[in-house]
């Protein structure tokens, strides 16, 4: 590299932190990532909507096997607000996400770069990733129904549809309806049953509903427990994660998991997954990155900390996950429903389900 060449990056750099002060003052810097040369090696530079705790054991196993330091910037939201700010001159190699959503809006966005290697495409099965590989898959996890183990009957719900069954009046309970998480649902919907029946069954469950929607999925499975509803959209996962904590072990205990259409296309799954960004500095390092989190090490921490389904064919799955038992899930393309994401939002829109009942 050129002592020009050297001397325009650092100008970028500079550019980064003047650009990063304005986007902290109109409230959507949430994070600091150490801005570095481009001659400085060994590191790769993260962005993350995936908590910390989370990912802190899978970048320490990264870093003892390849010696290439990983830093990160976690946010709940305003990442891509934050790309789009930086630019080009951004510091991060890397974006995070647990959902596909939010890949697909990066993606949409121009972030995101092409990236295929042999390990890739033997880790992770066509169906989760971009055909040019500019997002990957790298968990998975169901968006099941949450019954209460007290009030609802082993077979009394089998399908997605049956949520807008009137039998179900004020008994059901969900977070917003434009998270992403109901959003790929709704999704999902459209792809197997078109516009205008989602949209009759988006008014039905609203109908359902014991309360306005509000809350994360475990605040769902908690209304249960209280006796506000009977029933709860929520990702699997979760189950996982409250009945490792003593004070949400209950809330687990309260319910139970219901795959839907188990008869019919499946149990609708989504991704959490990556993509390395255009301009990446450290562009090297972070396919190491992304290569490591789709091998069997990473797999399986996933797997047995977070309690995720890997991606990874043959990565077993942890105790816990096992005893909810096989299930056959939905094999829609991901990518089409990433395309109905848009249609999705706005039927949610249009029969204003986040007012509720």
């Amino acid at each position: 590299m050129t002592a020009d060449m050297k001397s325009h990056r650092r100008k970028r750099r500079l550019a980064v932190l003047l650009i990063g002060t304005a986007a902290m003052a109109a409230g959507f810097l949430l994070g600091e990532i150490r801005s570095v040369s481009a001659e400085e090696a060994g590191q790769v530079d993260v962005y993350s909507y995936r908590q910390p705790y989370l990912m802190e054991p899978l970048f320490e196993a990264f870093t003892e096997e390849t010696g290439i330091k990983v830093n990160m910037v976690y946010a709940k939201a305003g990442l891509l607000e934050r790309l789009k700010a930086e630019g080009e001159a951004g510091p991060a190699d890397m974006f995070l996400t647990a959902d596909l959503p939010r890949l697909v809006e990066v993606q949409e966005a121009g972030f995101a770069a092409p990236v295929m290697t042999d390990t890739l495409s033997a880790n992770i099965p066509a169906q989760y990733h971009e055909e040019e590989g500019r997002w990957w898959g790298l968990t998975q996890r169901a968006r099941v129904v949450y019954a209460s183990a007290d009030r609802v009957p082993k077979g009394e719900l089998t399908s997605y549809l049956g949520l807008a069954d009137e039998k179900w009046k004020g008994r059901i309970c969900i977070r917003p309806g434009d998270h992403p998480y109901n959003l790929g649902l709704t999704a999902a919907m459209i792809a197997r049953h078109g516009e205008e029946r989602t949209k009759e069954w988006l008014r039905g469950v609203k109908a359902n509903l014991a309360r306005k929607p509000q809350g994360n999925d475990r605040a769902q499975v908690k209304a249960i427990y209280e006796g506000q509803c009977d029933l709860a959209i929520g990702n699997t996962y979760y189950m996982g994660k409250m009945l490792a904590d003593p004070e949400q072990r209950k809330w687990a205990e309260a319910a139970y998991i219901i795959f839907p259409d188990q008869d019919g296309a499946g149990a609708h799954v989504n991704i959490s997954g990556a993509t390395v960004l255009e301009g990446a500095d450290n562009r090297e390092e972070a396919v190491a990155l992304l290569e490591f989190l789709s091998g069997d090490k990473a797999q399986e921490i996933y797997a047995q900390s977070n309690y995720e389904y890997p991606v990874k064919p043959g990565v077993p799955w942890s105790d816990t996950v096992k005893s909810w038992g096989e299930f056959k899930a939905d094999t829609v393309d991901l990518a089409v429903i990433a395309d109905l994401h848009d249609e999705a939002l706005k039927l949610v829109n249009e029969v204003d389900f986040n007012a509720g009942s």
